[in-house]
């Protein structure tokens, strides 16, 4: 008799109580079993999910000529002249470089501003960038070229075109 009362104050509380079959319980006194049955659907959809935010394609990360990405761009602040690069290089705001979080050091890409008619640059692959919200971050005079300095932030196509 106090086995029941103990269950139903559990129950009345919140608190999860496991039935004679294995099964566990909430507040309702409803089987849980059917939740979880959508589990191995919701991994799935996760996976899927995560699989296509993996980052740059094959295409990229090989730097094959005439693999194309999309995205935003950003330049790199003038205060990090002379900094060295991931490819050992100092930066200079006067030559037209990027980085890419993937593409090979050396790669010449075509950087092609979408959002307005400024003509393309080709850059060349001197350093590493985090990716995230960005694809590319460009050197001052690549910026200057694709006339981003006031936006910061701009949509841009990317082609690569030799390594």
């Amino acid at each position: 008799m106090g086995r029941c009362r103990r269950s139903r104050r559990r129950a009345e509380t919140g608190a999860t109580t496991v039935r004679g079959d294995g099964a566990a319980q909430g507040r309702t006194g409803r089987s849980r079993a059917g939740a979880f049955a959508a589990l191995p659907g919701i991994v799935a959809i996760a996976v899927a999910v995560v699989a296509g935010c993996a980052g740059p394609s094959a295409e990229i990360r090989g730097g094959r000529p005439g693999a194309v990405e999309e995205g935003n761009a950003t330049y790199y602040a003038r205060r990090l002249a002379g900094h060295r690069t991931a490819s050992g290089e100092p930066y200079d705001p006067a030559l037209l470089t990027a980085a890419h979080p993937a593409l090979p050091f050396g790669a010449r890409v075509r950087v092609t501003r979408l959002d307005r008619g400024a003509p393309p640059v080709v850059v060349r692959v001197n350093d590493r960038c985090s990716g995230g919200r960005k694809i590319i971050d460009l050197s001052e005079a690549a910026a200057r070229r694709l006339d981003m300095m006031r936006a910061g932030i701009v949509p841009v196509r990317l082609e690569v075109l030799a390594r």
